[in-house]
Protein backbone atom coordinates (compact mmCIF):
# COMPACT_ATOMS: atom_id res chain seq x y z
CA UNK A 1 0.00 0.00 0.00
CA UNK A 2 1.33 3.43 -0.97
CA UNK A 3 2.17 5.63 2.03
CA UNK A 4 1.51 9.34 2.42
CA UNK A 5 2.73 11.68 5.17
CA UNK A 6 0.86 14.94 5.91
CA UNK A 7 2.00 17.47 8.52
CA UNK A 8 0.47 20.42 10.34
CA UNK A 9 2.38 23.33 11.88
CA UNK A 10 2.74 22.89 15.63
CA UNK A 11 1.15 25.80 17.54
CA UNK A 12 2.88 27.71 20.30
CA UNK A 13 1.01 26.87 23.51
CA UNK A 14 1.15 30.19 25.33
CA UNK A 15 -2.51 30.78 24.39
CA UNK A 16 -5.70 29.09 23.26
CA UNK A 17 -6.45 27.55 19.84
CA UNK A 18 -7.65 30.06 17.23
CA UNK A 19 -9.24 29.89 13.78
CA UNK A 20 -5.87 29.75 12.03
CA UNK A 21 -5.10 26.53 13.88
CA UNK A 22 -8.53 25.19 12.91
CA UNK A 23 -7.73 25.76 9.22
CA UNK A 24 -4.45 23.81 9.55
CA UNK A 25 -6.26 20.82 11.03
CA UNK A 26 -9.32 20.89 8.76
CA UNK A 27 -7.29 21.09 5.55
CA UNK A 28 -5.01 18.30 6.72
CA UNK A 29 -8.00 16.14 7.63
CA UNK A 30 -9.67 16.68 4.24
CA UNK A 31 -6.45 15.70 2.48
CA UNK A 32 -6.04 12.66 4.76
CA UNK A 33 -9.57 11.41 4.06
CA UNK A 34 -9.15 12.00 0.32
CA UNK A 35 -5.88 10.05 0.24
CA UNK A 36 -7.47 7.22 2.22
CA UNK A 37 -10.34 7.14 -0.28
CA UNK A 38 -7.68 6.54 -2.92
CA UNK A 39 -6.47 3.51 -1.00
CA UNK A 40 -3.36 5.09 0.51
CA UNK A 41 -1.98 4.55 4.00
CA UNK A 42 -1.86 8.02 5.55
CA UNK A 43 0.22 9.30 8.43
CA UNK A 44 -0.94 12.65 9.85
CA UNK A 45 1.19 14.55 12.35
CA UNK A 46 0.08 17.17 14.87
CA UNK A 47 1.77 18.54 17.97
CA UNK A 48 2.59 21.46 20.23
CA UNK A 49 5.57 23.85 20.48
CA UNK A 50 6.26 24.27 24.21
CA UNK A 51 9.61 26.00 24.80
CA UNK A 52 10.63 29.66 24.86
CA UNK A 53 10.47 32.78 26.97
CA UNK A 54 6.83 33.68 26.26
CA UNK A 55 5.63 30.37 27.68
CA UNK A 56 7.97 30.63 30.65
CA UNK A 57 6.82 34.19 31.42
CA UNK A 58 3.14 33.31 31.01
CA UNK A 59 3.40 30.40 33.44
CA UNK A 60 5.20 32.63 35.95
CA UNK A 61 2.59 35.37 35.52
CA UNK A 62 -0.18 32.85 36.28
CA UNK A 63 1.86 31.34 39.13
CA UNK A 64 1.60 27.86 37.56
CA UNK A 65 4.53 25.42 37.46
CA UNK A 66 5.88 25.46 33.91
CA UNK A 67 5.39 21.73 33.36
CA UNK A 68 1.74 21.93 34.49
CA UNK A 69 1.21 24.95 32.23
CA UNK A 70 2.47 23.23 29.06
CA UNK A 71 0.71 19.96 29.96
CA UNK A 72 -2.62 21.76 30.32
CA UNK A 73 -2.22 23.82 27.17
CA UNK A 74 -1.06 20.90 25.07
CA UNK A 75 -4.17 18.99 26.15
CA UNK A 76 -6.30 21.98 25.11
CA UNK A 77 -4.98 21.65 21.58
CA UNK A 78 -5.43 17.89 21.51
CA UNK A 79 -9.04 18.30 22.67
CA UNK A 80 -9.58 21.07 20.11
CA UNK A 81 -8.33 18.88 17.26
CA UNK A 82 -10.73 16.11 18.29
CA UNK A 83 -13.59 18.63 18.57
CA UNK A 84 -13.16 19.37 14.84
CA UNK A 85 -13.67 15.74 13.88
CA UNK A 86 -9.99 15.52 12.91
CA UNK A 87 -8.02 12.30 13.42
CA UNK A 88 -4.21 12.29 13.56
CA UNK A 89 -1.87 9.31 13.75
CA UNK A 90 1.02 11.04 15.55
CA UNK A 91 1.19 13.79 18.16
CA UNK A 92 4.52 15.31 19.16
CA UNK A 93 5.31 17.65 22.04
CA UNK A 94 8.60 19.54 21.94
CA UNK A 95 9.03 18.86 25.68
CA UNK A 96 8.93 15.09 25.07
CA UNK A 97 12.22 13.47 26.12
CA UNK A 98 12.46 11.68 22.76
CA UNK A 99 12.06 14.93 20.83
CA UNK A 100 14.60 16.80 22.96
CA UNK A 101 17.20 14.04 22.59
CA UNK A 102 16.65 13.81 18.84
CA UNK A 103 16.93 17.60 18.44
CA UNK A 104 20.32 17.55 20.11
CA UNK A 105 21.43 14.80 17.72
CA UNK A 106 20.16 16.87 14.77
CA UNK A 107 22.13 19.89 16.04
CA UNK A 108 25.30 17.82 16.09
CA UNK A 109 24.63 16.52 12.56
CA UNK A 110 24.29 20.13 11.38
CA UNK A 111 27.47 21.27 13.15
CA UNK A 112 29.39 21.89 9.90
CA UNK A 113 26.81 24.55 9.03
CA UNK A 114 26.58 26.15 12.49
CA UNK A 115 28.77 28.97 13.78
CA UNK A 116 28.76 31.30 16.79
CA UNK A 117 28.66 35.05 16.36
CA UNK A 118 27.70 38.21 18.17
CA UNK A 119 24.45 39.78 17.06
CA UNK A 120 23.27 43.32 17.52
CA UNK A 121 19.91 44.23 16.10
CA UNK A 122 16.17 44.43 16.45
CA UNK A 123 14.04 41.86 18.28
CA UNK A 124 10.30 41.42 18.84
CA UNK A 125 9.37 39.78 22.14
CA UNK A 126 5.92 38.85 20.84
CA UNK A 127 7.28 37.07 17.75
CA UNK A 128 10.32 35.86 19.68
CA UNK A 129 12.25 36.73 16.56
CA UNK A 130 14.85 39.08 15.12
CA UNK A 131 14.15 41.39 12.17
CA UNK A 132 16.51 43.05 9.73
CA UNK A 133 17.22 46.80 9.68
CA UNK A 134 15.17 46.91 6.48
CA UNK A 135 12.11 45.33 8.15
CA UNK A 136 12.57 47.62 11.16
CA UNK A 137 12.54 50.68 8.89
CA UNK A 138 9.62 49.48 6.76
CA UNK A 139 7.51 48.98 9.89
CA UNK A 140 8.56 52.28 11.50
CA UNK A 141 10.19 50.39 14.36
CA UNK A 142 6.94 48.73 15.47
CA UNK A 143 5.99 45.07 15.01
CA UNK A 144 2.89 45.03 12.75
CA UNK A 145 1.50 41.93 14.46
CA UNK A 146 2.01 42.88 18.10
CA UNK A 147 1.89 46.69 17.80
CA UNK A 148 4.91 47.03 20.09
CA UNK A 149 8.29 48.66 19.41
CA UNK A 150 11.19 46.39 18.48
CA UNK A 151 13.89 46.07 21.15
CA UNK A 152 17.59 46.58 20.40
CA UNK A 153 19.49 43.48 21.52
CA UNK A 154 23.14 42.58 21.62
CA UNK A 155 24.02 38.96 22.36
CA UNK A 156 26.12 36.01 21.23
CA UNK A 157 24.21 33.21 19.52
CA UNK A 158 24.72 30.22 17.26
CA UNK A 159 23.69 30.61 13.62
CA UNK A 160 22.67 28.24 10.85
CA UNK A 161 24.44 29.20 7.63
CA UNK A 162 21.48 29.53 5.25
CA UNK A 163 23.87 30.78 2.58
CA UNK A 164 25.23 27.22 2.24
CA UNK A 165 21.92 26.07 0.78
CA UNK A 166 20.30 29.03 -1.00
CA UNK A 167 21.08 27.84 -4.52
CA UNK A 168 19.72 24.34 -3.84
CA UNK A 169 16.58 25.72 -2.21
CA UNK A 170 15.98 28.12 -5.11
CA UNK A 171 16.41 25.35 -7.67
CA UNK A 172 14.08 23.02 -5.77
CA UNK A 173 11.34 25.66 -5.60
CA UNK A 174 11.73 26.92 -9.17
CA UNK A 175 11.57 23.37 -10.53
CA UNK A 176 8.72 22.31 -8.20
CA UNK A 177 10.82 19.61 -6.55
CA UNK A 178 9.45 21.32 -3.43
CA UNK A 179 6.23 22.78 -4.76
CA UNK A 180 4.68 25.82 -3.09
CA UNK A 181 0.91 26.37 -3.37
CA UNK A 182 -0.49 28.85 -4.23
CA UNK A 183 1.85 29.92 -7.03
CA UNK A 184 1.90 33.59 -6.03
CA UNK A 185 3.34 32.57 -2.63
CA UNK A 186 6.11 30.76 -4.48
CA UNK A 187 7.00 33.97 -6.32
CA UNK A 188 6.85 35.99 -3.09
CA UNK A 189 9.20 33.62 -1.31
CA UNK A 190 11.73 33.44 -4.13
CA UNK A 191 12.03 37.23 -3.84
CA UNK A 192 12.54 36.92 -0.07
CA UNK A 193 15.12 34.18 -0.48
CA UNK A 194 17.54 36.53 -2.26
CA UNK A 195 18.13 38.55 0.93
CA UNK A 196 17.47 35.81 3.48
CA UNK A 197 20.17 36.05 6.17
CA UNK A 198 21.74 33.29 8.23
CA UNK A 199 19.37 32.51 11.09
CA UNK A 200 19.93 32.57 14.85
CA UNK A 201 19.25 29.11 16.28
CA UNK A 202 20.08 29.69 19.94
CA UNK A 203 19.59 32.18 22.76
CA UNK A 204 21.67 32.76 25.90
CA UNK A 205 20.30 30.71 28.80
CA UNK A 206 20.25 33.88 30.92
CA UNK A 207 17.68 35.28 28.45
CA UNK A 208 15.69 32.10 27.76
CA UNK A 209 16.01 29.37 30.37
CA UNK A 210 13.11 27.18 29.20
CA UNK A 211 14.52 25.29 26.24
CA UNK A 212 16.64 22.39 25.00
CA UNK A 213 20.32 22.80 25.96
CA UNK A 214 22.74 23.29 23.08
CA UNK A 215 25.06 20.26 22.90
CA UNK A 216 28.45 21.17 24.35
CA UNK A 217 27.46 24.66 25.49
CA UNK A 218 25.47 24.93 28.72
CA UNK A 219 25.27 28.71 28.38
CA UNK A 220 22.89 28.44 25.38
CA UNK A 221 19.51 26.86 24.67
CA UNK A 222 18.09 26.03 21.27
CA UNK A 223 15.93 28.68 19.67
CA UNK A 224 12.64 27.79 18.02
CA UNK A 225 13.88 26.76 14.57
CA UNK A 226 15.76 23.54 15.22
CA UNK A 227 13.58 22.75 18.21
CA UNK A 228 10.18 23.25 16.57
CA UNK A 229 10.82 22.54 12.87
CA UNK A 230 12.55 19.25 13.63
CA UNK A 231 9.29 17.85 15.01
CA UNK A 232 8.24 16.70 11.54
CA UNK A 233 11.02 14.12 11.52
CA UNK A 234 11.65 13.51 15.24
CA UNK A 235 8.05 12.25 15.50
CA UNK A 236 9.05 9.63 12.90
CA UNK A 237 12.03 8.60 15.04
CA UNK A 238 14.82 10.50 13.25
CA UNK A 239 17.79 10.27 13.55
CA UNK A 240 17.60 7.02 15.53
CA UNK A 241 15.39 5.32 12.93
CA UNK A 242 15.38 5.05 9.15
CA UNK A 243 12.45 7.28 8.14
CA UNK A 244 12.61 6.72 4.38
CA UNK A 245 9.28 4.83 4.41
CA UNK A 246 7.51 8.06 5.48
CA UNK A 247 9.81 10.93 4.52
CA UNK A 248 9.71 13.14 2.48
CA UNK A 249 6.31 14.45 3.49
CA UNK A 250 3.80 14.50 0.67
CA UNK A 251 2.22 17.74 1.97
CA UNK A 252 3.16 20.16 4.76
CA UNK A 253 0.32 22.52 5.66
CA UNK A 254 1.20 25.94 7.10
CA UNK A 255 -0.29 29.39 7.51
CA UNK A 256 0.98 31.98 5.03
CA UNK A 257 2.75 33.86 7.84
CA UNK A 258 5.15 30.98 8.54
CA UNK A 259 5.72 29.88 4.95
CA UNK A 260 9.10 31.61 4.78
CA UNK A 261 10.40 29.53 7.68
CA UNK A 262 9.14 26.31 6.10
CA UNK A 263 10.39 27.23 2.62
CA UNK A 264 13.75 28.63 3.78
CA UNK A 265 15.03 27.53 7.18
CA UNK A 266 13.46 24.06 7.16
CA UNK A 267 14.84 23.07 3.73
CA UNK A 268 18.27 24.34 4.79
CA UNK A 269 18.12 22.03 7.81
CA UNK A 270 17.01 19.07 5.69
CA UNK A 271 19.73 19.65 3.11
CA UNK A 272 22.31 19.91 5.90
CA UNK A 273 21.10 16.55 7.21
CA UNK A 274 21.19 14.97 3.75
CA UNK A 275 17.42 14.41 3.75
CA UNK A 276 15.04 15.02 0.82
CA UNK A 277 12.81 18.09 0.81
CA UNK A 278 9.04 17.87 1.30
CA UNK A 279 7.16 17.43 -1.97
CA UNK A 280 4.54 20.13 -1.33
CA UNK A 281 4.11 23.15 0.92
CA UNK A 282 0.49 24.30 1.14
CA UNK A 283 0.11 27.82 2.56
CA UNK A 284 -3.41 28.80 3.60
CA UNK A 285 -4.66 32.33 4.18
CA UNK A 286 -5.98 34.10 7.27
CA UNK A 287 -9.54 34.25 8.55
CA UNK A 288 -10.63 37.88 8.96
CA UNK A 289 -13.71 39.07 10.86
CA UNK A 290 -16.03 41.59 9.24
CA UNK A 291 -13.24 42.40 6.81
CA UNK A 292 -10.61 43.11 9.49
CA UNK A 293 -7.70 41.04 10.76
CA UNK A 294 -8.49 39.57 14.16
CA UNK A 295 -6.85 41.56 16.95
CA UNK A 296 -7.21 41.65 20.71
CA UNK A 297 -6.72 45.42 20.63
CA UNK A 298 -9.64 45.83 18.18
CA UNK A 299 -11.68 43.35 20.21
CA UNK A 300 -12.84 41.32 17.21
CA UNK A 301 -11.21 37.97 18.08
CA UNK A 302 -13.68 35.11 17.67
CA UNK A 303 -13.05 31.92 19.60
CA UNK A 304 -13.56 28.85 17.38
CA UNK A 305 -15.04 27.08 20.40
CA UNK A 306 -17.86 29.65 20.40
CA UNK A 307 -18.56 28.88 16.73
CA UNK A 308 -18.50 25.14 17.40
CA UNK A 309 -20.96 25.54 20.27
CA UNK A 310 -23.47 27.32 17.99
CA UNK A 311 -24.46 24.43 15.68
CA UNK A 312 -21.84 21.74 16.20
CA UNK A 313 -18.92 20.24 14.30
CA UNK A 314 -20.36 19.57 10.86
CA UNK A 315 -21.74 23.10 10.22
CA UNK A 316 -18.33 24.42 11.35
CA UNK A 317 -16.54 22.17 8.88
CA UNK A 318 -19.07 23.07 6.14
CA UNK A 319 -18.47 26.80 6.50
CA UNK A 320 -14.70 26.75 6.73
CA UNK A 321 -14.16 24.08 4.08
CA UNK A 322 -16.62 25.36 1.50
CA UNK A 323 -17.09 29.06 2.15
CA UNK A 324 -13.48 29.79 3.17
CA UNK A 325 -10.79 29.64 0.50
CA UNK A 326 -8.11 27.01 0.88
CA UNK A 327 -5.32 29.42 -0.07
CA UNK A 328 -6.66 33.00 0.10
CA UNK A 329 -7.77 35.11 3.07
CA UNK A 330 -11.44 34.59 3.93
CA UNK A 331 -13.91 36.59 5.96
CA UNK A 332 -16.13 35.37 8.78
CA UNK A 333 -19.27 37.05 10.05
CA UNK A 334 -22.04 35.57 12.15
CA UNK A 335 -24.57 36.51 9.45
CA UNK A 336 -22.59 34.54 6.87
CA UNK A 337 -22.34 31.64 9.28
CA UNK A 338 -26.09 31.54 9.88
CA UNK A 339 -26.75 31.73 6.12
CA UNK A 340 -24.31 28.86 5.62
CA UNK A 341 -26.11 26.76 8.25
CA UNK A 342 -29.49 27.39 6.62
CA UNK A 343 -28.00 26.42 3.25
CA UNK A 344 -26.80 23.16 4.80
CA UNK A 345 -30.22 22.50 6.30
CA UNK A 346 -32.13 23.39 3.10
CA UNK A 347 -29.93 21.65 0.53
CA UNK A 348 -28.78 18.54 2.36
CA UNK A 349 -31.01 18.22 5.42
CA UNK A 350 -34.22 18.55 3.41
CA UNK A 351 -32.94 16.23 0.68
CA UNK A 352 -32.28 13.44 3.19
CA UNK A 353 -35.62 13.92 4.95
CA UNK A 354 -37.68 14.07 1.72
CA UNK A 355 -35.97 11.15 0.04
CA UNK A 356 -36.08 8.90 3.11
CA UNK A 357 -39.78 9.68 3.64
CA UNK A 358 -40.62 8.87 0.00
CA UNK A 359 -38.63 5.64 0.18
CA UNK A 360 -40.45 4.50 3.29
CA UNK A 361 -43.88 5.25 1.78
CA UNK A 362 -42.98 3.32 -1.37
CA UNK A 363 -41.15 0.50 0.43
CA UNK A 364 -37.84 1.12 -1.30
CA UNK A 365 -34.97 -0.93 0.13
CA UNK A 366 -31.56 0.54 0.80
CA UNK A 367 -28.36 -0.07 -1.16
CA UNK A 368 -24.64 0.69 -0.97
CA UNK A 369 -22.71 3.66 -2.32
CA UNK A 370 -20.12 3.37 -5.05
CA UNK A 371 -17.18 5.69 -5.64
CA UNK A 372 -17.29 6.75 -9.27
CA UNK A 373 -14.53 8.55 -11.16
CA UNK A 374 -14.79 12.34 -11.18
CA UNK A 375 -11.93 14.02 -13.03
CA UNK A 376 -13.09 17.55 -12.14
CA UNK A 377 -13.15 16.72 -8.43
CA UNK A 378 -9.77 14.98 -8.51
CA UNK A 379 -8.30 17.86 -10.49
CA UNK A 380 -9.37 20.38 -7.86
CA UNK A 381 -8.10 18.21 -5.01
CA UNK A 382 -4.72 17.67 -6.68
CA UNK A 383 -4.30 21.46 -6.89
CA UNK A 384 -5.30 21.88 -3.22
CA UNK A 385 -8.47 23.73 -4.21
CA UNK A 386 -10.50 21.99 -1.53
CA UNK A 387 -13.25 24.60 -1.39
CA UNK A 388 -13.84 24.28 -5.14
CA UNK A 389 -13.84 20.47 -4.85
CA UNK A 390 -16.50 20.82 -2.14
CA UNK A 391 -18.48 23.07 -4.51
CA UNK A 392 -18.56 20.20 -7.01
CA UNK A 393 -19.99 17.85 -4.38
CA UNK A 394 -22.53 20.47 -3.36
CA UNK A 395 -23.67 21.10 -6.92
CA UNK A 396 -24.40 17.38 -7.18
CA UNK A 397 -26.49 17.55 -4.01
CA UNK A 398 -28.41 20.53 -5.38
CA UNK A 399 -28.99 18.67 -8.66
CA UNK A 400 -30.54 15.77 -6.75
CA UNK A 401 -32.99 18.19 -5.16
CA UNK A 402 -33.91 19.47 -8.63
CA UNK A 403 -34.39 15.92 -9.91
CA UNK A 404 -36.86 15.12 -7.13
CA UNK A 405 -38.85 18.24 -8.01
CA UNK A 406 -38.76 17.41 -11.73
CA UNK A 407 -39.46 13.67 -11.51
CA UNK A 408 -42.16 14.02 -8.80
CA UNK A 409 -41.97 10.41 -7.56
CA UNK A 410 -44.90 11.06 -5.17
CA UNK A 411 -47.17 11.80 -8.14
CA UNK A 412 -45.75 8.96 -10.23
CA UNK A 413 -46.49 6.51 -7.42
CA UNK A 414 -50.23 7.07 -7.88
CA UNK A 415 -50.25 5.88 -11.51
CA UNK A 416 -47.04 3.92 -12.09
CA UNK A 417 -45.76 2.65 -8.71
CA UNK A 418 -42.94 0.53 -10.20
CA UNK A 419 -41.57 3.50 -12.16
CA UNK A 420 -41.76 5.57 -8.98
CA UNK A 421 -39.77 2.91 -7.16
CA UNK A 422 -37.15 2.83 -9.91
CA UNK A 423 -36.85 6.62 -9.78
CA UNK A 424 -36.35 6.53 -5.99
CA UNK A 425 -33.79 3.74 -6.20
CA UNK A 426 -31.83 5.81 -8.74
CA UNK A 427 -31.99 8.89 -6.49
CA UNK A 428 -30.84 6.92 -3.44
CA UNK A 429 -27.98 5.35 -5.38
CA UNK A 430 -26.83 8.74 -6.64
CA UNK A 431 -27.03 10.23 -3.15
CA UNK A 432 -24.92 7.42 -1.73
CA UNK A 433 -22.39 7.81 -4.53
CA UNK A 434 -22.12 11.52 -3.71
CA UNK A 435 -21.90 10.57 -0.04
CA UNK A 436 -18.58 8.78 -0.66
CA UNK A 437 -16.95 12.14 -1.35
CA UNK A 438 -19.08 14.12 1.08
CA UNK A 439 -17.45 12.01 3.81
CA UNK A 440 -14.15 13.76 3.07
CA UNK A 441 -15.63 17.06 4.24
CA UNK A 442 -18.52 16.10 6.56
CA UNK A 443 -17.64 12.64 7.92
CA UNK A 444 -20.21 12.55 10.73
CA UNK A 445 -23.04 13.65 8.42
CA UNK A 446 -21.97 11.16 5.73
CA UNK A 447 -22.03 8.36 8.30
CA UNK A 448 -25.60 9.29 9.27
CA UNK A 449 -26.69 9.33 5.61
CA UNK A 450 -25.13 5.90 5.08
CA UNK A 451 -26.92 4.67 8.19
CA UNK A 452 -30.29 5.81 6.78
CA UNK A 453 -29.99 4.61 3.17
CA UNK A 454 -27.65 1.62 3.37
CA UNK A 455 -30.19 -0.46 5.30
CA UNK A 456 -32.82 -2.98 4.22
CA UNK A 457 -35.64 -0.73 5.34
CA UNK A 458 -35.12 2.98 4.76
CA UNK A 459 -36.56 5.07 7.60
CA UNK A 460 -36.37 8.87 7.82
CA UNK A 461 -34.50 10.25 10.85
CA UNK A 462 -36.70 11.19 13.79
CA UNK A 463 -35.07 14.61 13.88
CA UNK A 464 -33.64 16.52 10.86
CA UNK A 465 -29.90 16.29 10.30
CA UNK A 466 -29.78 20.07 10.63
CA UNK A 467 -32.75 21.53 12.51
CA UNK A 468 -33.61 25.04 11.31
CA UNK A 469 -32.02 27.72 13.44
Amino acid sequence: MEKTYITTAIPYVNGNPHLGHAMDYLLADVLRRYMMLQGKEVRLQAGTDEHGSKIFKKAAELNIPIRDFVDNNSKKFQDFIHSLGVEYTDFVRTTDADHERRCQAIWEKLSDHIYKDKYEGWYCEGCEGFVTDKEHAENDGICPDHKKPYIKLSEENYYLRIADFKDQIRDAIENDVMKITPTFRKKEFLNLLKDMPDVSISRPKEQVEWGIPVPGDESQVMYVWIDALSNYITVLGYPEKDISADWPADTQIVGKDILRFHAGIWPAMLLGLGLPLPKNLLAHGFITVNGEKMSKSIGNVIDPVDILSKHGIMPFRYYFLRHASTTEDSDFTWDKYEASYNELANDLGNLVQRLATLCKKNEVAGTKGELKADADFDGRMSKYEFNFAFDIVWAQIQNLNKRIDEEKPWALAKTEPEKAKDALVSLVQDLLNINERLAIFLPETAAKIAGIFETEQITPPETPLFPKA
